[in-house]
Parts: C-alpha cells; sequence; structure tokens
C-alpha cells in the first residue's frame, strides 16, 4: 500500500510539473505575442502619415529648410532676393567656385511641377544621386541619397507647384 502511495504520490508531482512548465509555456508565448504587436502598433502609430498634404507639407520642409534648393533654382530680384514670384523656376547660377571647376553648371532647371521629368526619373536623382537624363550631376548640385519615403515627399511638394508656364 505504501509502495501504491509512493506513486500515486510521484504521478501527482509529474502532473504538477508537467501544468507548471505549460502555464510558463502559455506565459511566455503570450508575453511574447503581446510585445511583438505592441512593437507593430507602435510602428504603426509611429509610421508617417499617407495623407498627401502630410506627404506635400514634408517635401516642402526638405526642400525649402533642409537641402535649400530654392538658393539656386529661383531666380533673383533686383537686390539679390529670392524672387518668390517664380518659386523654383530655374535660374543662373550665381556662385562660383574658388578653383577653376571645368563642369560647373551655369543654369539650375526648375523645379516647380518637375516639368519634362518623371517620378521615376526624380527618384534615380533623390534615391540614388544619379541625373535625371544618365549623365553625372553636376557640381554646384549636391548628390543626395534620401529614402524612398522622403524622394516620394520631396517630388509631391515640387509636384504641386506651379510650372513657368502653367501661370
Amino acid at each position: 500500500m505504501a509502495k501504491k502511495m509512493n506513486m500515486i504520490t510521484g504521478v501527482a508531482a509529474m502532473q504538477e510539473r508537467i501544468m507548471q512548465a505549460t502555464f510558463l509555456a502559455v506565459f511566455f508565448l503570450l508575453l511574447f505575442l503581446g510585445a511583438r504587436s505592441s512593437v507593430i502598433v507602435t510602428g504603426a502609430q509611429n509610421a508617417p502619415s499617407r495623407n498627401p498634404q502630410t506627404q506635400v507639407s514634408q517635401g516642402r520642409y526638405l526642400v525649402e529648410e533642409v537641402a535649400k534648393c530654392s538658393e539656386c533654382h529661383t531666380p533673383r530680384d533686383a537686390e539679390n532676393q529670392l524672387d518668390r514670384s517664380r518659386w523654383l523656376q530655374g535660374a543662373s547660377i550665381w556662385i562660383v567656385p574658388v578653383h577653376s571647376i571645368s563642369n560647373w553648371a551655369q543654369f539650375a532647371p526648375p523645379l516647380a511641377g518637375l516639368p519634362g521629368l518623371s517620378d521615376e526619373q526624380m527618384e534615380r536623382v533623390l534615391e540614388r544621386g544619379e541625373a535625371a537624363n544618365g549623365r553625372e550631376i553636376l557640381p554646384p548640385m549636391h548628390v543626395y541619397h534620401l529614402n524612398h519615403q522622403d524622394a516620394q515627399a520631396v517630388i509631391a511638394y515640387l509636384r504641386s507647384l506651379p510650372t513657368a508656364t502653367s501661370r
């Protein structure tokens, strides 16, 4: 009888350990899934809005405040101030290199409305640092390596601007 009692106690102890292990496994699985969904939700909350107006605003910030495209791509008035009525319409390059550079561009092309350029061409310029025409980007133009989302924002902003011919 004592032997039978030890066997029953041993089985009960084994069942209790199995239940504890199962409970821990389920607990850690739920913890893992909860943490994972938290990351997914947090990522979704931090993901930029796909709202076109937000994209244009982000593009405007990048063009006007970060890259300062207007400095070369906007004509200047008689007082050498940027001419807001011809914003990003293309302009003669007013800066000159200290030392002669043979391929220094003389004109910055219009960006407003991206006349004659496809989104794919502008993506190549903004993401890979390659000229839209397949040639090298001429100085003083900066070579950019933007992520796709920022390139799309810049393109959205530039497309939102009137071209010289649409005025």
